[in-house]
């Protein structure tokens, strides 16, 4: 850390905001933060899930925990302690394994009978062997049934399940904020998406140019002295090395013109080109935003932009259909630019230009007949949609008001790990069950067998500590089971 204009040692818990802090090649990041100097990768896995170093330059964030590649970098400190991610991570992960599932409740309410029930057939067991006359077999059978009987791994059953599924979910970028929710996900039969910053990048790119490279440079160059958004997507579509622009003027509401090596460039929509007295001029597919070229007065080409689905989009929608899950899209954009994302994707229904209470109007409908609806959203204007829906997704990339308004939260904003979240939600169950399933059958078949004096107390003793042991081992095979590695769009 810096310290009077020298670069100091000092331990982790000393470290304020705003500290400027300088990284080695390979350490562990030990605060959030931004970078301030330098450029590199970084070792985001274990916060996102993602095997990918995620290149960083100046400006952007760094995260606590993660690691710093081959170069040395310098951040500022932005949050400490408790208030970082990572500490927020092990906060929600802790409370999602100390979650009570819906199937604990139908598992207490079985014990409360199970444990008196065990101690009636232990009695009759005495009661019958005395009948009989043998008194010794009377008392090793009663001890027998009492030990054999140890409700332990009907207690185990659930809670060891839920701990190691949530783990591995936090493994894959997957936060399970509220601990029913890795019971009601299992069920689901709709996920509903936003669009823009849930299946899409949230920024535009150009998808179609039909203009030469040096025309296209031209452009750019007239470019780089506006501050629309779509103008960014453009000058890094061409390259660094660019030509001057001179004269450059803005046409607010229509676009911008400037000088070029000689040439007048005139860039804009539609009523550009008939201010700049062109009558003809190529279009672009629908869903796509175009910009009109003209040079010197004549029409010289289209550009045509969108905001382009996140590289996993498409297998995304792909294997929750595979899965039988429905998939719609519902945003507050226009009916042909959602529509024709919805085509890219293989999303066949679409819900277009809705407001937020739209958004919440579309889920109620979504949630007829009894339907289980999970919502996938980012921004502030999904909140109320991810509070109405069954379970609530929010993508950690997005505002702190959807994540607070969610059930789960996807660390990366990786549309895939809602198909995973789906996953390790029906594997865990599944899991459940089969520990379920074992403990009852375990006390069903030996506690009449310990009853028939057949089993010494020191053999149903370690049958008992078997059965846990059995459950347990189950639940840990969870740790390593492989969830959906989707394949991003080429």
């Amino acid at each position: 850390v810096e310290k009077a204009g020298e670069v100091v040692s000092v331990p982790l818990d000393k470290v304020v905001v705003g500290d400027v802090i300088h990284l080695a090649a390979g350490a562990r990041i030990p605060v959030d933060g931004i970078l301030s100097r330098g450029t590199g990768f970084v070792d985001e896995s274990m916060i996102s899930g993602e095997p990918m170093p995620v290149e960083k330059a100046n400006g952007d964030a760094l995260v606590a925990g993660t690691v710093n590649g081959p170069s040395a970098m310098v951040m500022q400190a932005r949050a400490v302690g408790s208030d970082t991610m990572l500490a927020r991570i092990i906060a929600m992960v802790a409370e999602a394994q100390g979650a009570r599932l819906p199937v604990q409740d139908l598992v207490n309410k079985i014990t409360l009978w199970f444990v008196p029930a065990v101690m009636v057939i232990a009695a009759l067991t005495v009661l019958v062997w005395l009948i009989v006359g043998l008194l010794p077999l009377a008392l090793v059978a009663g001890v027998s049934v009492l030990i054999i009987a140890c409700p332990c791994a009907m207690g185990l059953a659930t809670p060891t399940s839920i701990m190691v599924g949530t783990g591995r979910a936090a493994d894959l970028g997957v936060l399970f904020r509220k601990g029913d929710a890795l019971q009601a996900l299992q069920g689901v039969d709709v996920v509903a998406f936003d669009k823009t910053g849930t299946l899409t990048v949230g920024a535009p790119v150009v998808v179609t140019n039909t203009l030469r490279a040096q025309d296209l440079a031209a452009v750019a160059a007239v470019e780089t002295a506006s501050d629309h958004p779509l103008a960014a997507a453009i000058v890094a579509l061409s390259g660094r090395h660019l030509p001057v622009a001179t004269d450059v003027e803005t046409v607010p509401g229509h676009g911008v013109q400037g000088m070029v090596e000689g040439r007048r460039i005139v860039i804009g929509n539609a009523a550009m080109m008939v201010w700049d007295g062109i009558d003809e001029y190529a279009d672009i597919p629908a869903g796509q935003t175009p910009v009109m070229v003209a040079i010197d007065g004549k029409f010289a080409g289209t550009i045509g932009l969108s905001d382009a689905p996140k590289p996993t989009a498409k297998a995304t929608v792909q294997a929750l259909k595979a899965r039988g899950v429905e998939v719609v899209m519902i945003s507050g954009d226009t009916q042909d630019a959602a529509c024709a994302l919805g085509k890219v994707l293989g999303i066949d229904r679409v819900i277009a230009g809705v407001l937020p209470d739209g958004k919440v109007d579309a889920v109620k409908e979504l949630q007829a007949g009894g339907r289980k609806v999970a919502f996938v959203g980012d921004g502030i204007n999904d909140a109320p949609a991810l509070a109405r829906a069954d379970i609530g997704i929010a993508m950690g990339t997005g505002t702190d008001v959807a994540v607070e308004s969610a059930d789960v939260v996807l660390v990366s904003g990786n549309p895939a790990g809602v198909a995973r979240a789906i996953e390790i939600s029906r594997r865990t169950l599944r899991n459940i069950w089969q520990n379920l399933g074992w403990a009852f059958g375990y006390n069903v078949i030996l506690i009449p067998v310990a009853a028939l004096g057949l089993l010494s107390p020191q053999l149903a003793a370690l049958a008992m500590a078997a059965s846990s042991v059995l459950v347990v081992t189950n639940a840990l095979r969870l740790r390593w089971v492989k969830v959906l590695e989707l394949e991003a769009a080429k």
